[in-house]
């Protein structure tokens, strides 16, 4: 079948993997074929059953096995698909991130989280919405029935007097709250797009986005991410070539790769939008991170063709899950018809509790807090990995990540698989991109990275490599 190395630097569980996924793409396996029981697999070759119960769990969710109870785990049968062409093995690719992406919110076990999508609890703010809720459990407010469809009435005027300081021009008719930005963009892509519509996508960009419009059958076609920005230059050949509905992107401190888009190109991209009948989907979601008073594409254009997204996840707490949706009203009133369809109301609690927390006296002084140690961690976790032979893409002292590459790390991917054994959560540049590709790309939290065992185990990988280049 195939041979496990105990000593090769790629943990047991991954060989396993990629000794089934190669015998299945060339069809030395075929569909329907069974495999060695746990057991039975664990005994042949040495192994623990744990190791076994891992490899084979995470074939299934990546699409290459399936669990029948009582009978074991056979080849899975993929229709209008051979499981060993191109297609199959780029699907499959394409599945990898989706399984990474639930184990960062599953796997509490790994200690340094320095690829991660969040900022520390204590950088959080945990006081406001302690007060929050102190307040909430005495003012005899209702916990029976639903909020409102737009949500929590409060809050959406504190939203529209914020965004009016960010010359973003909107009445409370024009928020609609949401669970998070995600829901807010699940919500407007169904809205606008229909099964084969083309869609553009920052790229590298949002995983869950990337993965959401996927599921809705829209064609994603990337568009490309500079240190400056955009590539404007592909951005217009990919309008005229493909004709799409909407561009879904991050102008301000975009993830992964941080970087700004500056004034001239957001009104070429509007100029564009216009010529082109495009939808401009404008995820704003760093926008407190940013020290910068910085326009957006909603305050160019006051909401005309721009759809503008934002929430409160990445500073007040994750766990909050309170975001929203500014655009015209009637769209703001289809969108809340979709809301009520998939989930009624959201949580009024929630809304009440993040009202709260905005308005309890602190929240400036939280929010310069935590831009202050952004650009504090920006320094050090780049001068680290500079020091280690790392290129930056770019060094904006703001924001949340760093988009760094080693020349001699070349698969991000494998590097993570191998941090993962040593109690480290990396971010894959793979994990970003629209077609998956080998990218030795790697996203850094720098909230998370300024700790001494992520720089011991990034020296030590560069060291393996070098000595193995030697041999």
């Amino acid at each position: 079948m195939f041979t496990l190395n105990p000593g090769s630097p790629t943990p047991l569980v991954g060989q396993i993997v990629d000794g089934f996924r190669r015998l299945i793409a060339e069809q030395s396996l075929k569909a329907g074929a069974k495999l060695p029981s746990i057991r039975a697999f664990a005994a042949s070759h040495g192994v623990s059953v744990f190791t076994v119960v891992e490899a084979y769990d995470r074939l299934v969710a990546q699409g290459w096995l399936v669990s029948r109870a009582h009978a074991g785990f056979f080849v899975k049968r993929r229709a209008g698909d051979e499981l060993g062409s191109p297609e199959a093995r780029q699907a499959d690719l394409r599945f990898d991130p989706q399984w990474y992406l639930k184990q960062i919110f599953e796997n509490n076990s790994l200690a340094l989280k320095a690829g991660c999508g969040w900022l520390p609890h204590d950088w959080l703010f945990e006081e406001g919405v302690r007060r929050s809720l102190r307040h909430l459990a005495t003012d005899g407010g209702e916990l029976g029935g639903y909020g409102l469809p737009h949500g929590h009435m409060a809050l959406r005027v504190l939203i529209a007097e914020s965004l009016a300081e960010h010359q973003i021009a909107v009445g409370a008719d024009q928020v609609l709250l949401t669970q998070g930005s995600s829901q807010a963009l699940d919500l407007v892509a169904r809205r606008l797009l229909k099964p084969g519509d083309a869609v553009l996508v920052d790229d590298p960009g949002y995983p869950n986005l990337m993965f959401m419009l996927r599921f809705l059958g829209a064609r994603l076609i990337g568009v490309p991410r500079t240190p400056a920005g955009y590539d404007l230059a592909v951005l217009e050949a990919l309008l005229v070539e493909h004709r799409p509905k909407a561009f879904f992107t991050q102008p301000r401190l975009q993830s992964p790769t941080n970087s700004v888009a500056p004034l001239a190109q957001l009104y070429r991209l509007l100029q564009l939008a216009e010529a082109h009948a495009v939808t401009l989907v404008e995820n704003d979601i760093y926008v407190d991170l940013d020290p910068e008073p910085r326009p957006s594409l909603a305050s160019l254009d006051q909401l005309r063709r721009v759809v503008h997204v934002s929430s409160y996840s990445k500073t007040i707490s994750p766990n909050i899950r309170v975001g929203y949706a500014v655009a015209q009203r009637d769209l703001i009133d289809e969108l809340a018809q979709l809301k009520m369809v998939s989930g009624l109301t959201s949580s009024d609690l929630t809304e009440r509790l993040a009202f709260g927390a905005l308005t309890e006296g602190r929240w400036r002084k939280h929010l310069k807090a935590v831009r202050d140690r952004l650009a504090v961690a920006h320094g050090r976790v780049g001068q680290r990995l500079g020091d280690l032979g790392f290129e930056l893409f770019n060094e904006p002292k703001a924001g949340m990540y760093l988009w760094a590459r080693h020349p001699d790390l070349t698969d991000g991917s494998e590097l993570s698989q191998r941090a993962a054994g040593d109690g480290i959560m990396l971010g894959p540049g793979s994990l970003f991109l629209v077609e998956p590709r080998t990218t030795g790309w790697l996203r850094f939290n720098v909230a998370f990275s300024d700790d001494a065992r992520l720089y011991a185990f990034l020296a030590g990988q560069v060291d393996l490599q070098a000595r193995g280049a030697a041999a």
